[in-house]
């Protein structure tokens, strides 16, 4: 489960960046926030 997460949070993180870059701050500002609480060294929504 733990490796699933870091999948989806490091999914999550350059999503998130590729948005910022593309101009849209919000979107990639929410989608870092979310990958940073998706994965396992931030506050899992899993556990």
């Amino acid at each position: 489960m733990g490796l699933v997460l870091w999948i989806i949070a490091a999914i999550l993180v350059i999503s998130g960046i590729v948005s910022l870059v593309r101009g849209q701050v919000l979107m990639g500002a929410a989608l870092i926030v979310i990958g940073l609480l998706v994965g396992p060294g931030g506050v899992s929504i899993f556990t």
